[in-house]
């Protein structure tokens, strides 16, 4: 995996190359525009990520922030991390038949969701998905995850 040094979202963007900063550009836009007040975009773990502040919840296996989401500029393609949709079989069957439904193959693992192209993308049904978890529903699934 490809992780950048860079310290924040703008300049992680800067570092991009043009054409792969406007795919991620695009995707951070539905992000952004759907994600649940409560969570803060930062630039962690290498890559633009959406996670709760250690000021809201500090009780994390880590000691670091909770993540949502993150958005990479990978080399050989594009990651998008989107921690609720492990064991959300819900979440996870919009997900697969919103590919179906554009003719695309869904390449992904526990929680990544990997894409060469814009188009790869259901973009409509990842802001829905983005904006279905509020802050209060992560913790709880952390908390759950965490006492089996």
């Amino acid at each position: 995996m490809v992780s950048s040094k860079e310290t924040t979202p703008a300049a992680y963007l800067a570092s991009l190359p043009p054409e792969r900063r406007k795919v991620i550009a695009a995707v951070r836009a539905v992000v952004r525009k759907h994600l649940p007040k409560g969570y803060v975009e930062t630039m962690n773990w290498g890559m633009l990520s959406y996670e709760i502040p250690l000021s809201r919840y500090p009780d994390t296996y880590n000691k670091q922030p909770l993540m949502y989401l993150a958005l990479a500029a990978q080399k050989n393609n594009y990651a998008l991390y989107i921690t609720c949709l492990s064991g959300d079989k819900v979440l996870m069957g919009r997900l697969a038949a919103a590919y179906k439904a554009i003719g695309k193959k869904l390449d992904m693992g526990k929680s990544c969701l990997r894409f060469n192209a814009l188009e790869d993308l259901p973009l409509d049904v990842i802001g829905d998905i983005v904006g279905s978890v509020s802050v209060e529903r992560r913790i709880e699934a952390a908390e759950a995850a965490r006492s089996r």
